[in-house]
């Protein structure tokens, strides 16, 4: 498959790795020639130098006989024309990253494949829909739903209380009949490595625990981590670029009462006219007297949006000195991302991530539908279409040469979400959620082609 894209970021980049992965024919084009250095010394791809716009350029990488264009440069109205391009110009398939997310929810009006643009990405409507997510189940991290919740990941710090504390992990799941959730990462409090539980790995006090669950293991977890379910129904929101605008729309449409503060008294405004069931103030929310005049103490949540990260963080462990359960902050700088939660934040987003993750989500043709990362942790979930010529095909899990430093997480059947344990046998057309470690994904992808 030969794939070309448009911008060399944080986002393209991101893009080109995951497909270098599956030994794709990649070309990258941008005008900065750092950018694309990195990518060359980085990655086994081709780059070239210049203007997107021009067709010679466009020729030169092969856009007659690509498969796919990809289009996310910094600016969207560049992605939807140099997209409108590549298909005149023989592409078969287009993805254009924009910001205006009124062109998503216009769809039944405006028809964008009309032009040559076959799908749109928006990085703010997905950050928003990220954090409403992570609202939904606010006493854990990283929830992350798989063919619409057939399956969901989420994670949790174990509390003193937790009631698996010094037992393994086949002994936590003996204290129910019927298994709903299987834990598939484990980080140690204060260590950087990850650790892919087996049945005789020991939980202790402190540990970040990911879990792939059905809907009815969510309250299991609960019960055995010591958690409580705490419903959102008062969220402050930091920042009134698009993000907040979007996230502060959908949960007041949700019945929940948001403060949003905006800094620059005309966008307040603007705001304010536009979202009538907002408690919109101008003001500077990094001033904590601001924020305490404004009931920072009574909210549930506490979200960190504005463009600045370094803002977003420190807002937010501010939040979490004053004993919000829940905060959220929006990070630009991909290494951020790694920090996660345990600088004291729930949750750090990075809508360059999101956006990246999601065209790959569009554009897999192979066995591999979903990819995604967890905060903090170098391990990847990979979700699997298994094949009839697929080596895990009619096998029993526990007859699979799966390496140690990788697990199934879960099954996806017609639909349905299954605990695959030792004597599930895999099937064609099964969709497998799998939880590996870098060095493994070479052996668990080679299963499954």
């Amino acid at each position: 498959m030969k794939i070309i894209i448009a911008g060399a970021g944080e986002v393209g980049f991101h893009l080109a790795k995951l497909l270098s992965y599956e030994s794709q024919e990649i070309v990258l084009i941008d005008n900065n020639r750092e950018s694309l250095k990195y990518a060359e010394n980085h990655l086994d791809i081709r780059i070239i130098h210049g203007n997107a716009l021009s067709l010679s350029l466009l020729n030169d990488a092969g856009v007659k006989n690509s498969d796919l264009f990809i289009a996310v440069t910094s600016e969207e109205s560049l992605n939807i024309t140099l997209s409108a391009l590549a298909k005149q110009l023989g592409c078969k398939r287009t993805i254009a990253r924009i910001s205006n997310i009124e062109f998503i929810s216009s769809k039944d009006k405006v028809s964008f494949k009309d032009i040559g643009v076959d799908e749109l990405i928006s990085p703010e409507d997905l950050a928003a829909n990220e954090i409403q997510q992570l609202l939904d189940q606010s006493a854990f991290f990283n929830n992350r739903k798989f063919d619409d919740g057939a399956l969901t990941l989420i994670g949790t710090t174990l509390e003193a209380e937790a009631a698996f504390i010094g037992k393994t992990v086949k002994e936590a799941a003996s204290v129910f009949q019927d298994i709903h959730f299987m834990p598939i990462a484990i980080q140690r409090k204060g260590t950087q490595f990850s650790i892919i539980p087996r049945g005789d790995s020991v939980f202790e006090e402190g540990d970040d625990v990911f879990f792939i669950t059905l809907e009815e293991g969510v309250e299991e977890i609960y019960k055995l981590t010591g958690k409580v379910k705490t419903p959102i129904k008062n969220v402050m929101i930091l920042g009134g670029g698009k993000i907040a605008f979007n996230t502060a729309r959908k949960l007041s449409e949700n019945k929940i009462k948001v403060s949003l503060i905006e800094q620059n008294k005309e966008k307040a405004i603007e705001l304010a006219d536009k979202l009538s069931d907002v408690m919109v103030i101008n003001g500077d929310g990094r001033n904590l007297e601001l924020l305490e005049e404004e009931n920072l103490n009574s909210m549930d949540a506490f979200i960190s949006v504005t463009g600045n990260s370094e803002t977003n963080i420190m807002s937010c462990l501010m939040a979490s000195s004053k004993n919000i359960n829940k905060t959220i902050a929006l990070v630009e700088n991909m290494d951020y991302f790694k920090l996660s939660h345990s600088i004291g934040i729930d949750n750090l987003i990075n809508k360059k991530l999101l956006a990246a993750n999601t065209i790959f989500r569009y554009i897999r043709r192979g066995e591999v539908v979903d990819i995604t990362t967890l905060n903090n942790l170098d391990v990847e979930i990979l979700e699997f279409i298994v094949k009839n010529t697929s080596k895990v095909a009619n096998l029993k899990v526990k007859d699979i040469d799966f390496p140690r430093t990788a697990i199934i997480g879960g099954v996806i059947k017609e639909g349905k979400g299954i605990i695959a344990l030792g004597d599930y046998i895999i099937l064609p057309d099964d969709r497998v959620v799998v939880c590996c470690l870098p060095e493994a994904v070479e052996k668990v992808e080679s299963l499954f082609s």
